[in-house]
């Protein structure tokens, strides 16, 4: 299995913003491959064969970019599909009174996704979607190494906790309840 899709079922929430980061870095290298094998792909600490299979993660990304029209902006369509499914699963584990510590971490993070939402002029996003909008500002902050106050980093803290409770719920629900079926099939 290649590195992306394992990222993928041990932490979802990282793996989309690693989908993000790749989208905004394929965006800003004006998808020059070239440009980016020499400053992105050469840079990374991958065997041959691993630096050539980011390649084609990059190649694949910036062509499905064109084809599906966000080259400019917007998010693939795989990555937007799972937002969406992320979205579905918080809204299921906030309704769900069997789930009460994740409703718990919910209800903690709620004022910083309010305060998110007024901070972005009031765009009506799903509360996950603000919630990664809000952890990727602040990573891309960090690359910049713009200042952040206290406020927004215990803001983004919390916040990265719901998603990682998220994450891990949606760990045990769609990898480990497949595998307990892979493994009856066995």
């Amino acid at each position: 299995m290649i590195v992306e899709e394992r990222n993928k079922w041990e932490n979802i929430a990282e793996y989309l913003l690693c989908q993000w980061q790749m989208e905004d870095m394929i965006r800003a290298a004006g998808f020059d491959m070239p440009l980016i094998r020499r400053t992105i792909i050469e840079g990374c600490d991958l065997t041959a064969d691993g630096k050539e299979g980011l390649m084609r993660l990059y190649e694949d990304a910036a062509d499905r970019m064109r084809s599906e029209g966000v080259a400019a902006k917007g998010h693939l369509r795989r990555n937007t599909e799972t937002l969406d499914e992320l979205t579905a699963l918080h809204s299921r584990l906030v309704d769900s009174p069997s789930e009460e510590q994740y409703r718990s971490v919910y209800f903690q993070t709620l004022p910083f996704i309010i305060q998110l939402r007024a901070k972005s002029g009031g765009k009506s996003a799903p509360e996950i979607e603000t919630c990664f909008t809000g952890v990727y500002g602040y990573l891309m902050l960090r690359v910049q190494q713009k200042e952040v106050g206290d406020s927004t980093v215990e803001g983004i803290r919390q916040i990265s906790a719901l998603l990682t409770a998220l994450s891990v719920k949606y760990k045990e629900i769609y990898v480990e309840s497949n595998t307990e079926k892979e493994k009856g099939k066995v």
